[in-house]
């Protein structure tokens, strides 16, 4: 009985005399199990890794040629010249995140609390599968959509001489169209995790449906909320396809979301899609670009989980 009892309150206590029910077993089975998933969870470090080691690597090339005095101040980037300033790509892709945050945020967030707090569920076993297919849309026909449909939509509201062809309004309401099932599913996920009892503890106080919605639930979801927002904004920031079809093909540092203006992933596609000499400084460019694209994104995340960690509710 002494054995058993040393045996369990130090568990790295080992003795051939411990009766064999109670000697650690090897399983064949798990040791390859864990093994599979080391490697696989050591692979996506190793890629991760490696990722920003060419993006270091051929930024380092960009600017040994281009200060970074000159890629952070001025207004034009037209490498062709040597305008090396990266506020225009900049500029179009932030004007396109809020347009699409704009756009995307209200209307995710009202959907949500209508799935957790309103909606039968039947009802919300028809809608979430319909933001699914949203979802798994192809951008590149999202693109399209935005130049066909959302564009002249737009220059029938607003005027065909104030809304350009090409325009950064279209680009972001579509990307807001895509976003919209990320912030609808992640913060009805962070509504639904709220304790029952917190909802009828308001209910019994006097409070209605709406009253409890926002004055209860809403104040205890806000860290996942919080994240869904930022890695919607994230998402946001990294899209492609719909600004390089919508938005336009040529750098414009312009406040107006209905002239034309290119963005740091649509100069990185048009660039690519060309005909440049390896070691060019427009080649260059595209990872200095991409390297910083990346640090915005990781920020994003590196607050997301700061948001998280600093509001999160813990409930038994």
């Amino acid at each position: 009985m002494a054995e058993i009892t040393s045996h369990i309150n130090n568990p790295g206590y080992s003795d051939k005399s411990t009766p064999p029910e109670l000697r650690k077993k090897v399983r064949l089975s798990e040791t390859i199990i864990h093994g599979f998933l080391f490697l696989f969870g050591s692979i996506s470090i190793l890629t991760t890794l490696a990722i920003i080691y060419e993006l270091l690597k051929e930024s380092w090339l960009f600017f040994r040629e281009v200060s970074l005095l000159d890629f952070f101040t001025g207004i034009k980037w037209q490498p062709q010249i040597g305008e090396f300033s990266v506020w225009p790509l900049v500029n179009a892709t932030l004007m396109t995140s809020l347009i699409a945050m704009i756009f995307a945020l209200p209307i995710g967030l009202m959907i949500a609390v209508y799935l957790s707090e309103y909606a039968t569920p039947r009802f919300r076993s028809t809608l979430k599968p319909v933001l699914e297919v949203l979802a798994g849309i192809p951008t590149v026909v999202y693109g399209y959509f935005a130049l066909t449909f959302m564009t002249p939509l737009l220059r029938l509201i607003f005027g065909a001489q104030v809304v350009q062809i090409y325009n950064t309004a279209s680009a972001g309401i579509v990307i807001g169209i895509l976003i919209l099932p990320l912030v609808t599913s992640m913060t009805e996920d962070a509504l639904s995790a709220v304790p029952r009892s917190l909802r009828e503890g308001a209910y019994a106080l006097g409070a209605t449906r709406l009253e409890t919605a926002i004055r209860v639930v809403l104040p205890a979801a806000i860290s996942g909320i919080a994240a869904a927002f930022i890695l919607a904004v994230s998402r946001a920031i990294g899209e492609t396809m719909i600004v390089s079809i919508a938005a336009g093909a040529g750098p414009n540092f312009t406040f107006n979301p209905f002239n034309p203006a290119e963005t740091m992933t649509g100069y990185m596609v048009r660039i690519s899609g060309g005909d440049l000499s390896y070691d060019s400084i427009d080649y260059n460019s595209i990872f200095a670009i991409g390297l910083l694209l990346f640090v915005l994104t990781l920020g994003l995340n590196i607050i997301s989980q700061q948001i998280v960690r600093r509001f999160r509710e813990v409930y038994e």
